[in-house]
């Protein structure tokens, strides 16, 4: 394996996404929304219920037809800062995935399509690298950037849900073990679904809108986890993290191996 080879294809891949306004955008504005946006917005949730009402009393029925487990996490703080722990804990959580999984896919879409869009794809398959050394930098390329916005998001999303729930709260609250667990876990795994979905998807498609089109639909599971939070029907807590992301490192190895068995650049250049 000629890793620098490797290295040399990574670094050019990230110049090119830094340079890209249509891929760098959605990369930063989307977390900044999600992680710098939404938990503010969260905090007036208590607020906006009427005390005593029929509003907190439906909250409160909300909150007892979560999982026991959940209502055990909950049942230490006052129904204001249950609604604050369950919104920005556990209703947002899924929602944390949808990163690694963007970022990792806008970056894969870009890797053979974009190439193609720019006329660098066939320069790119001449170099002097294998088959799976093209494969590995590709992936690469885009997992490294999405676990640094990944991680860079969880900074910013526990800074700012802190801060924004100090005045009902006071102390700090976030992150939990589970949040722990999901961002050194779950997210890498989340992250390597996006870009190896993606890789397959980008060297077949004619141009990057196509590639990231016909890729968006890998963010159907993490909507189906947001709706089983809201309906009660799970919650994340640490085991379920754990076996989320053994599911979803077994399915990112399942298609690794199939990508780097069905990638070959002579099927590409055929194309150009």
């Amino acid at each position: 394996m000629n890793w620098r080879a490797v290295f040399a294809i990574v670094r050019k891949d990230l110049k090119v996404v830094l340079q890209n306004k249509g891929v760098i955008i959605p990369i930063i504005a989307v977390p900044l929304i999600l992680f710098g946006l939404l938990p503010w917005l969260s905090v007036f949730v208590p607020s906006m219920v009427n005390i005593g009402g029929a509003d907190m009393e439906e909250l409160t029925a909300m909150i007892a037809n979560m999982p026991a487990g959940l209502r055990d996490e909950l049942a230490p703080y006052s129904i204001e800062q249950q609604t604050i722990v369950f919104f920005l804990v556990y209703m947002l959580a899924p929602m944390f995935l949808i990163i690694p999984l963007m970022v990792a896919s806008v970056i894969a879409a870009d890797s053979f399509a974009g190439e193609r869009e720019r006329r660098t794809l066939e320069a790119l398959l001449y170099t002097p690298t294998t088959d799976r050394e093209l494969f590995i930098a590709k992936l690469l390329s885009a997992w490294l950037p999405a676990i640094v916005v990944a991680l860079a998001g969880f900074i910013l999303y526990a800074v700012m849900a802190n801060a924004a729930a100090w005045p009902v709260m006071g102390q700090i609250f976030f992150p939990n073990l589970m949040w722990v667990v999901m961002t050194l876990w779950v997210v890498p795994a989340a992250a390597g679904l996006g870009l190896s979905s993606m890789v397959l998807v980008s060297a077949r498609a004619q141009g990057f809108q196509d590639a990231y089109q016909t890729g968006g639909m890998i963010v159907l599971p993490v909507l189906l986890l947001v709706f089983g939070q809201i309906s009660g029907v799970m919650y994340f807590s640490v085991w379920v993290v754990l076996l989320l992301g053994l599911v979803l490192w077994g399915i990112d190895a399942v298609l690794i191996w199939f990508g780097s068995r069905t990638f070959r650049r002579g099927r590409l250049i055929a194309r150009l």
